[in-house]
């Protein structure tokens, strides 16, 4: 493995990146159906984020090798449970790509009438077409090499921050507080709405652990570290501030109808060919998360191949240490996905996938947070001096956050996840396990 591919402002853009992807971009239009309390669901989602980021960041002092959640739920509970934890988060990962693809698309349609799936023109067939054009094109920049998709990752990253701090620093002298004044738009208490709104904010979170996971091809767990909890941080500010903006600029009543609401943003503040600027500046955001996502989807099918949790051709590299075979399986199943998955409204088909996706990593971080407990519990002090760490605190806050998250989510969402899950342990025991037992 490369330890020199991935460098920490590599690293910083894998984090923000990931995370800063077409959520931004399209959240606040599904949060204005909640109000103005969704700002709050921001500010919590965040604080837990930073407590997930802190975890993660001591699991890979602890373990750093490639693979991330999984390689410490591994060493943690065993080999079922890693392979569990490495199918459903490669799940969830497949399943945040073909999200990201949808949202990408859907920014697409401020400039192609075809694409916009509020106009008389749309032709889901184009929609997915583009979609399936964006999965495969990151593949096979992937499968060129890790230190390529960094670079690549590095640039997209520095373009889509761009429009969001200038929407920030300008949008804040045409903020009006009358249209912040509707706390909840819903029938729903106001801690329903908020859960509610948070289980939305989440997705947007989903990638903090993303310098995890190719720790091999980094140069350390202290960029590690940095990298997952400066860009958190980062990440976590950008979001509060735009979206407290977008909210202060567009009535509530509007907002929760617009499909381009930064891009109307920017043409509120800058004039009309701005707005397209910024839908292109969102599609570019969208194309940068599925990039980092596509880095991960073949992480970690390589991580547990390496184990003989997969099968042992997902474990063997190319000649620039990329997992062809993992990538892939993995696009071709985000594909079929993506083709099951055809809404005629596109703000739906996004909203399904997006919350699947959320519920599926916070599956994964809560059995992550249970680990470091585990590790922190058998470090060998007494157990009254370990309750009373820090170490201890920030799992235990970060495994209640993951808890109550996961608590959120209805009835259908997480009968799918609990399906997708039990589905893995049957495949592990007649299938799985003699690559194991090796």
């Amino acid at each position: 493995m490369d330890r020199k591919a991935l460098n920490l402002p590599i690293l910083i853009s894998l984090v923000v990146g990931n995370m800063i992807g077409t959520g931004i971009y399209v959240l606040p239009a599904s949060l204005a159906e909640y109000g103005t309390i969704s700002l709050f669901s921001w500010v919590y989602t965040s604080v837990g984020a930073v407590f997930l980021a802190l975890t993660f960041a001591s699991l890979n002092r602890r373990y750093p090798k490639t693979g991330g959640p999984y390689v410490y739920c591994k060493q943690a509970y065993g080999k079922l449970a890693g392979f569990i934890v490495a199918y459903t988060y490669w799940t969830s990962n497949m399943v945040s790509i073909a999200g990201i693809a949808v949202a990408s698309t859907g920014y697409l349609g401020f400039i192609t009438p075809v694409l916009d799936a509020n106009g008389p023109a749309y032709n889901h067939m184009t929609a997915l077409a583009c979609e399936l054009g964006i999965v495969w094109l990151f593949t096979f920049i992937n499968i060129i090499g890790i230190h390529t998709a960094g670079i690549v990752q590095l640039f997209l990253t520095l373009i889509k921050v761009t429009p969001l701090i200038l929407v920030i620093l300008v949008g804040m002298g045409s903020v009006h507080l009358e249209n912040l004044t509707q706390f909840t738009v819903s029938h729903e208490s106001t801690f329903t709405a908020l859960s509610s709104a948070a289980a939305l904010t989440f997705w947007a979170f989903i990638g903090l652990e993303s310098a995890t996971v190719p720790a091999e091809n980094t140069r350390g767990y202290r960029d590690i570290s940095r990298a997952t909890i400066y860009g958190t941080l980062a990440t976590a500010a950008i979001y509060i501030l735009s979206s407290f903006v977008l909210m202060g600029m567009i009535p509530a009543s509007e907002l929760k109808n617009s499909q381009f609401p930064f891009a109307e943003a920017g043409t509120m503040l800058f004039g009309p060919y701005s707005a397209v600027l910024i839908a292109i500046c969102a599609f570019i955001s969208g194309l940068g998360a599925l990039n980092v996502c596509t880095l991960i989807q073949g992480q970690i099918v390589f991580a547990a191949a390496r184990d003989h949790l997969f099968p042992r051709l997902f474990a063997k590299l190319s000649k620039r240490d990329v997992p062809v075979a993992g990538q892939l399986l993995s696009s071709t199943l985000v594909t079929l996905f993506l083709i099951l998955t055809i809404e005629p409204t596109l703000l739906k088909q996004f909203n399904n996938i997006a919350l699947l996706a959320a519920l599926l990593t916070l599956l994964t971080y809560f059995a992550t947070t249970l680990s470091e407990l585990k590790f922190i519990i058998q470090s060998g002090q007494s157990f009254l001096r370990v309750l009373f760490t820090k170490s201890m605190l920030i799992a235990l806050l970060a495994a209640a956050y993951s808890g109550w998250m996961i608590s959120s989510f209805d009835a259908q969402i997480v009968g799918i996840a609990l399906l997708i899950i039990l589905f893995c342990i049957p495949v592990y025991y007649f299938i799985i396990r003699k690559y194991a037992s090796a």
